[in-house]
């Protein structure tokens, strides 16, 4: 969040809010993205979603899958589809290492945050994350709600 504050031109468009709460996050990585001109565009006034979207590697490449990126009006002739599949940059040896990481049981890839960087590129967050059961989510929640609970105690001491 300091990043936010310190560089003018770092700026969230999409961010998978439920991914923490679906999934225990091992790692994560930064991946940059393919997009033509009209995407760019779109994504500058903010229209995209990543909730509902996923990573995946396919022959040696890496790809996100059902992202959205909204219609930009202005392109009407030359335009994009809105869930097409876009090619993730990263390099050999962090892609050799997710495709290790994907082949153990349960583990995938879910983007967390798609963003501009401070030189105004369009990067995404990766996480390779495992995941939950129901249990597990029902502890984080007790977890939570005893952080906030301990919180009230304390200021009620003072």
């Amino acid at each position: 969040m300091n990043k936010a504050k310190a560089d003018p031109n770092y700026k969230v468009i999409a961010e998978n809010r439920r991914a923490r709460f679906d999934y225990a996050i091992d790692s994560d990585l930064e991946c940059g993205v393919v997009l033509l001109g009209s995407e760019v565009k779109s994504l500058r006034t903010g229209g995209s979603n990543i909730a509902e979207s996923y990573a995946q590697i396919e022959n040696g490449e890496l790809w996100l899958i059902n992202s959205y990126v909204a219609p930009y009006e202005q392109a009407k002739n030359w335009g994009h589809q809105e869930r097409r599949k876009r090619k993730l940059l990263a390099n050999k040896k962090e892609l050799s290492r997710l495709w290790n990481e994907t082949q153990r049981k349960g583990m995938t890839l879910v983007p967390l945050v798609m963003y501009f960087n401070h030189t105004g590129r369009v990067k995404i967050k990766i996480g390779i994350a495992k995941g939950k059961k129901i249990h597990d989510k029902r502890a984080d929640e007790a977890k939570r709600d005893w952080g906030r609970q301990k919180q009230r105690l304390l200021r009620q001491s003072e």
